[in-house]
């Protein structure tokens, strides 16, 4: 008897979440001998809402309204999947499972642990965010027995990873750059993903380079006033360089999944490059690094799971490491978050995150413009490997073994355009 199936997600926003909660509608529904499918769509944060329709926004909409009536009639579920960060966590059906990105810092909130310990089964998409629950412990009291206690994860933990996707008919776009050589960044604007550090260091580095920057940062769904205030975030920035040959552009409105792989892969796009404190995984460097874009990061956090390949070489020149590093890796030190990033109940102040170096960013950055023939072939080494180990139907398949308390298939992993703007800013 297939089993009713519960997903809370936010499977209608433009946001990782919402990529996420749309991943585990498309594996249970390649299983739908299995299960019979619910959902129940909720937000995340400020994120817009998808503008698009296609067959998979119309399916949502059916299992949605399907759901409504489901729920209003007093029906009931055997099992829910719940793909929002721990917090929201809640019993919901016989059996629960709790699907987050994890943290970005060193270890998890101790609500994150007392959620966890309500879950049958959790899933997270990176070795780093399993870390972030397994390393996390907190002493304290019990409150109606006054016994000492330590709070600690007891709930199976699966690392099931985004799947890469394969597109056909890659349509081609009219970007509008003055030069060959440009980099991108695609992050939202504020203290975890460092943006405004990250467009700082590329205009010092190539002040007298004609070379671009596309900033493709958060929007919600065009709106003006977040444009402005990204706007006003860039001039600001900006206003201290005023003879430069450098570009920078802002990539302003709402872009579909297909015309962000042929972002990736248009000929005057050469690298993405991240200063980032931490991802749960990084979902924009993944989908660079499938697309063969050469990737400049930090070698810490969620996104070393696929930035770090088996080598590929002679056994002679071999390091001792099974796992070499496929992108212009930039150094970091180690320090807590930042104080305005701390997010009572998520982001703890005694938590940690990396600190990419300034230096070491912009001389990667220079590696990868003078030498880029060396990194685009390493970027063709990690996306054949990344197509072959997170094929589509291999992470469906891990996932549903996953929710079920089976054994998934492991990866070894490093620890450690439909309406768009491009606008220079001078």
């Amino acid at each position: 008897m297939r089993k009713k199936v519960l997903v809370r997600a936010p499977v209608l926003t433009r946001s990782g979440y919402g990529e996420h909660g749309r991943y585990v509608c498309r594996a249970l529904k390649e299983r739908e001998d299995l299960f019979d499918i619910y959902i129940v769509p909720i937000t995340w944060g400020e994120t817009g809402w998808i503008v698009s329709v296609d067959e998979e926004r119309k399916w949502l909409d059916e299992k949605i309204e399907q759901t409504g009536v489901y729920i209003q009639s007093g029906g009931h579920f055997d099992m829910s999947i719940q793909v929002t960060i721990p917090n929201e966590w809640e019993k919901l059906a016989p059996i629960n499972i709790g699907v987050t990105a994890g943290i970005e810092s060193t270890v998890v909130a101790p609500v994150w642990l007392e959620k966890a310990n309500m879950m049958d089964r959790v899933v997270v998409v990176s070795e780093h965010a399993k870390q972030g629950f397994t390393r996390a412990s907190y002493d304290g009291t019990n409150a109606s027995t006054g016994q000492k206690m330590t709070l600690k994860c007891e709930t199976p933990i699966s690392v099931v990873h985004y799947p890469a996707k394969i597109y056909e008919n890659i349509p081609e776009l009219e970007l509008n750059l003055d030069y060959d050589f440009n980099y991108i960044v695609v992050a939202q604007h504020g203290p975890r993903k460092n943006l405004e550090n990250t467009i700082r260091w590329f205009v010092e580095e190539n002040i007298d380079q004609e070379v671009g920057l596309v900033v493709k940062t958060f929007v919600r769904n065009n709106s003006i006033s977040d444009r402005r205030h990204t706007e006003n975030m860039l001039k600001h920035v900006l206003s201290k360089y005023k003879e430069r040959k450098c570009k920078v552009y802002l990539m302003h409105g709402d872009i579909t999944d297909l015309e962000v792989h042929s972002l990736y892969n248009h000929p005057q796009i050469k690298c993405i490059v991240s200063a980032t404190h931490g991802e749960g995984f990084g979902l924009p460097l993944f989908e660079a690094a499938y697309s063969g874009l050469p990737v400049l990061a930090p070698g810490w956090s969620g996104q070393c799971d696929f930035l770090y390949a088996p080598f590929q070489g002679s056994k002679k020149k071999k390091k001792k490491s099974s796992r070499h590093p496929y992108f212009a890796e930039v150094e970091y030190s180690m320090a807590p978050v930042q104080q305005e990033a701390v997010w009572d109940g998520v982001l703890m102040a005694e938590s940690m995150w990396c600190y990419p170096q300034e230096g070491s960013f912009k001389m990667k950055l220079r590696q990868v413009r003078n030498n880029y023939d060396k990194w685009k072939k390493k970027a063709d080494v990690l996306q054949k490997w990344i197509l072959e180990n997170f094929e589509d139907k291999k992470m469906k398949e891990s996932f549903i073994k996953a929710i079920r308390g089976e054994s998934a298939q492991k990866i070894e992993a490093a620890v450690g355009i439909s309406a768009v703007e491009i606008v220079e800013y001078d």
